[in-house]
């Protein structure tokens, strides 16, 4: 019997519609990509719910560390024209 935990995972993202972005559905292990597809159709797209998917290597995504939250997230105190409220609306503008 094959170790299936051997082969690469795969990070699954489905595009439910066209023009609407791909999200992540789930992972799975895959001899190779090819399969990766095949089994995310199998395994994500039972109803229907699809028309692409991506298989992505894990080893290939690269994510921030959780412990750099307040470095790479904490809104920038300094720079106050990224607030909608730093700028004066004109009384002309009646709704925005």
């Amino acid at each position: 019997m094959t170790d299936h935990k051997a082969w690469p995972l795969y990070e699954i993202f489905l595009r439910s519609r066209n023009g609407l972005s791909h999200k992540h559905v789930g992972s799975l292990h895959a001899p190779d990509a090819e399969m990766a597809i095949a089994n995310a159709r199998d395994a994500y797209t039972r109803r229907g719910e699809g028309v692409s998917i991506w298989a992505v290597p894990s080893a290939s995504i690269i994510a921030s560390d959780p412990s750099d939250k307040a470095t790479m997230y904490e809104p920038a105190l300094d720079k106050g024209y990224r607030h909608a409220t730093y700028y004066d609306i004109p009384e002309e503008v009646k709704n925005m």
